[in-house]
């Protein structure tokens, strides 16, 4: 694992072998590819707790560490041998998310702000550097969602915050997937024959969730007398579609995973 920072003890189930590193054209990442088979690129630069505005006031900088530091190692990756390359990247490169779309990834990327156009010009790279040795695939992503790891906050901590202090919450509703079934996309993914997958694009996302949903259970759990918030126009929500990815026999957990994980979330709160 590369980062920049190392995970705190026991944040894995297993034993996993870190490295010091960050995004840059001077890296040398060759003694960490020696002897993988797959490259999984999760990495963004940016401003802590952003990730759309997460260039904060320097776009040029943002661009040039994200996709300079992708492209040395993707070109280190291939140089190493390894078979597969796969980019998480983002829903936001269709462009916007509140007219009720459906989208296809055959579908004209329509990035934006500057998060968006990275993660499409750094899909554009992994394209340009597929081959029949080195598969490159973009996988794009809704927003994730999942219990929070040792040393880490829950992404919805403000907003149970928030609901129990008394904050009025405002109506909103979002496509949603357990950080579980992306793991299990990669996996299915590198998994996959070469010939279906490689130099591919390849949409995730599991369900449309509304922040009633969420606050629900917490008002149960806490028997809190706040107002939930009404619940929102699901139909003015863009969605993605994610055939192409359960035709290698993808599932996803769907609000059955939602119950559990709030369950937990709720437990350690």
């Amino acid at each position: 694992m590369l980062g920049r920072a190392p995970p705190v003890p026991g944040y894995f189930s297993s034993g996993v072998q870190f490295v010091q590193s960050e995004l840059g054209l001077n890296f040398d990442y060759l003694p960490v590819f020696d002897g993988a088979d797959n490259f999984i690129h999760a990495a963004l630069d940016h401003k802590q707790w952003l990730y759309a505005g997460g260039e904060g006031n320097d776009p040029k900088s943002f661009a040039f560490k994200n996709l300079g530091g992708t492209a040395a190692m993707l070109k280190q990756a291939k140089k190493a041998g390894l078979a597969r390359a796969v980019f998480l990247s983002d829903q936001l490169v269709y462009g916007a998310q509140d007219g009720g779309d459906h989208f296809y990834e055959t579908d004209d990327p329509k990035p934006g702000n500057i998060y968006a156009k990275v993660k499409h010009e750094t899909e554009k790279l992994l394209s340009a550097m597929n081959t029949s040795k080195f598969g490159t695939v973009s996988l794009r992503l809704s927003h994730v969602y999942g219990p929070a790891g040792p040393g880490r906050r829950n992404k919805w901590d403000g907003l149970f915050k928030g609901y129990l202090t008394g904050r009025p919450i405002a109506p909103k509703a979002g496509c949603e997937i357990h950080g579980e079934d992306v793991a299990r996309a990669v996996r299915q993914i590198v998994n996959a024959e070469h010939i279906r997958v490689a130099g591919g694009i390849f949409n995730a996302m599991d369900a449309v969730i509304d922040r009633r949903d969420i606050l629900e259970p917490l008002r149960k759990a806490t028997s809190c007398p706040h107002d939930l918030p009404e619940r929102s126009d699901r139909d003015v929500v863009s969605t993605m579609n994610c055939d192409k990815l359960k035709r290698l026999e993808w599932r996803t957990g769907g609000l059955v995973k939602l119950s559990t994980t709030l369950d937990h979330m709720l437990r350690h709160m």
